[in-house]
């Protein structure tokens, strides 16, 4: 009978521990922790702040629509703590398929529309400690 040498079951034993390392930093990025962080949608266009929504007292969704310079319209969602753009007339319609967001990491943006919408945390939500996105690291100029 022939014998594993001991390289391959140190192999082995590595190979293993890698992959259940992998396995749970998967369900760590996938499945992060509940917070309770209320935010505020703000709505910009052109650079200038044209509405701003707490996602927090929305039961029920509500639909809108923003018509912008040269007759652009989108038509904006709200859901359940989250928003989106639910139809444009972009030609390429990558804000409609960015999707709905809830956390402030990533803003929804339309540039041929000049349509930019963007999360905050709410004052009353107490989400400075809590939020990750909430404070910038860098600030660049």
């Amino acid at each position: 009978m022939r014998k594993y040498p001991s390289w391959k079951k140190a192999a082995t034993a590595i190979t293993v521990f890698l992959l259940v390392l992998c396995l749970a930093s998967l369900l760590a990025l996938l499945l992060p922790p509940k917070r309770n962080v209320s935010y505020i949608a703000d709505v910009f266009q052109n650079g200038n702040l044209i509405m701003s929504i707490p996602l927090n007292d929305t039961t029920e969704s509500r639909t809108f629509t923003v018509t912008g310079e040269n007759g652009c319209v989108n038509e904006i969602q709200i859901r359940s703590d989250s928003i989106g753009i639910i139809s444009a007339d972009c030609p390429d319609k990558l804000c409609v398929g960015q999707g709905f967001i809830r956390t402030s990491g990533l803003p929804i943006t339309c540039l041929p529309n000049r349509l930019v919408i963007q999360l905050r945390p709410s004052e009353d939500s107490g989400a400075n400690s809590e939020d990750p996105f909430a404070v910038p690291d860098a600030v660049s100029y």
